[in-house]
C-alpha cells in the first residue's frame, strides 16, 4: 500500500516543532497511517484555540530523524490551531482522516482545557469535521515548558497509538468531537483507562505578579494543586492524580450549557 493509500494523519502539538513528545507520537502513529507533522515554530503552550493576528504564517521544511528514518516536517509561524489550518489548506492533498495533538509535556485536565494549545489544536481539527485526539503526559511543573530528555514518552505513545487507531476505525457519535487523553507519569502499558468528565475545580492555580510598580514587567504564573483528594470521583483530575489511571475525556465543540431552556427562560423573565 502506498503512502497516499494509507490513512492520513495530521500530527501537531503546542510545545513546538522541537518537542521530543511530538516525535514519540510520530513514530507510534506511523504504524497506523501516513503522518504529516506540522507544529508551531516556537513554544506555544497556553495558546488555546487562538488565532493571533501577529502570526506570520510562514512554513519552513525541516529534516528530522524519527525512529531511525529521515522525515520532512513543517515548522509554522502560528498558534497550534493556526498550524492545523495551514496544514489542512496547504500541506495535505485532502482532509486528514485523523488529527492528533501531543504528546504534551504536562497534563491537561479540568475546565482549564480551554487554555491548552494541545486541546485547542485538536478542537480546530474537529471543527473541520475530522476525528481528533489530544494526548498529554503528566510531568512535574518544571518540565512543562521544557524539552527535557528526562521524560519518557513511550507509554504515552502507546496510548496515542491505541486511541488513534480507535478513532480511525470507530464512529463515536455526533457530540464527541475530541478525545482528550491524560496519561499518569507512573503509567505502564498495562495501566487501565477510564472514561471521565472534566473536573470543575481548579487544577492549575494562578499566582499574581510580585512587583513594586505596575509599570514593571510582570506575568501571572501558576502552580499545580498539591492535594488532589478533593476532586470529584469520575473526573479527569481525580482519575489521573488519585486513581493513577489514564483519563479519557470526550469533548464536544458545543459548549452550550446542559440546562432546561424553559426553566432558564422562566428565571430570566422573572428577573425582569
Amino acid at each position: 500500500m502506498s503512502d497516499a493509500e494509507r490513512p492520513q494523519i495530521l500530527l501537531t502539538n503546542d510545545d513546538g516543532i522541537r518537542s521530543p513528545g511530538l516525535w514519540a507520537a510520530a513514530e507510534a502513529l506511523s504504524a497506523l497511517g501516513f503522518v504529516t507533522v506540522a507544529a508551531p515554530r516556537e513554544q506555544a503552550s497556553g495558546s488555546g484555540r487562538s488565532m493571533p493576528p501577529s502570526s506570520d504564517g510562514s512554513i519552513r521544511r525541516e529534516q528530522v530523524s524519527v525512529g531511525g528514518q529521515e522525515w520532512t516536517v513543517y515548522a509554522i509561524g502560528g498558534s497550534p490551531a493556526q498550524t492545523v489550518q495551514h496544514a489542512i489548506f496547504e500541506l495535505m492533498p485532502e482532509l486528514p482522516d485523523l488529527v492528533v495533538a501531543g504528546i504534551n509535556y504536562g497534563e491537561n485536565v479540568t475546565t482549564s482545557v480551554t487554555i491548552s494549545g494541545t486541546v485547542g489544536a485538536a478542537m480546530e481539527g474537529a471543527a473541520f469535521g475530522v476525528p481528533a485526539l489530544a494526548i498529554s503526559l503528566e510531568t512535574d511543573r518544571e518540565h512543562h515548558l521544557s524539552y527535557s530528555d528526562l521524560i519518557d514518552f513511550q507509554v504515552a505513545a502507546h496510548f496515542a497509538q491505541l486511541f488513534g487507531g480507535l478513532l480511525l476505525t470507530k464512529t463515536l457519535g455526533p457530540d464527541v468531537n475530541v478525545l482528550k487523553v491524560d496519561v499518569p507519569s507512573s503509567a505502564t502499558l498495562e495501566t487501565p483507562w477510564q472514561l471521565t468528565r472534566l473536573e470543575r475545580s481548579r487544577y492549575y492555580l494562578p499566582r499574581g505578579p510580585q512587583r513594586q510598580d505596575l509599570a514593571e514587567p510582570g506575568r501571572v504564573d501558576y502552580e499545580v494543586i498539591s492535594d488532589a483528594t478533593g476532586f470529584t470521583p469520575g473526573s479527569d483530575a481525580y482519575t489521573l492524580r488519585v486513581e493513577r489511571a489514564v483519563a479519557v475525556t470526550p469533548l464536544s465543540l458545543d459548549m452550550t450549557s446542559r440546562v432546561d431552556f424553559e426553566d432558564l427562560r422562566r428565571m430570566l423573565d422573572g428577573a425582569s
